[in-house]
């Protein structure tokens, strides 16, 4: 399937990017707050535009590939989700999630990650979902814990991001565990 699957659950739809969405996709992933967790920061709103227009090529669920959805609330773009599709067997996803922090604190990246749960355990038979965490990142482990995964590990200096050794924060949550599952 090329196009993203529109998802709608509560007050958010998650669908694809699109390029009107470029300077609204700059202005929350350029800021520092988001920014500081992410592996990759736009320069300029043609940065975003182009990061955009890779992404509506990518095909859904193409393994070892990355595939972002948009997170809509009344039709403006608020933040956006991005699901990899990881090689090896049954198939597995590792999540991402930023969210404008004008609209942080309202429930919405809560709402946006059961929809896009139920979608990828119920519709696309994943096995297990993962996420790849900042330890500082305490808002982020919160929302995971909320939604039903549990921290697998904590990696001590596994990571060379950003010309230096971080931890990792390790989370998971099998399909099995899915409250529908």
């Amino acid at each position: 399937m090329l196009h993203r699957p529109e998802v709608t659950a509560g007050r958010v739809t998650l669908d694809a990017l699109r390029a009107q969405d470029a300077p609204a996709l700059f202005a929350y992933r350029s800021q520092d707050a988001v920014a500081r967790f992410q592996g990759w920061r736009p320069a300029t709103v043609a940065e975003a535009a182009a990061f955009i227009a890779r992404d509506v090529g990518s095909p859904w669920a193409a393994l070892d590939g990355w595939t972002q959805w948009g997170i809509r609330h009344g039709g403006a773009l608020v933040g956006d989700l991005g699901v990899h599709w990881l090689p090896g067997p049954g198939p597995q996803v590792e999540l991402g999630i930023s969210l404008d922090p004008a609209w942080q604190g309202r429930g919405l990246a809560t709402e946006a990650l059961q929809a896009a749960l139920r979608r990828l355990f119920t519709v696309d038979g994943i096995h297990r979902a993962v996420a790849s965490t900042d330890p500082e990142n305490t808002a982020v482990h919160a929302l995971l814990r909320r939604v039903g995964f549990r921290q697998e590990a904590h990696f001590r200096q596994s990571l060379y991001w950003r010309d230096s050794w971080v931890d990792d924060v390790r989370f998971g949550l099998l399909s099995t565990e899915w409250p529908a599952g």
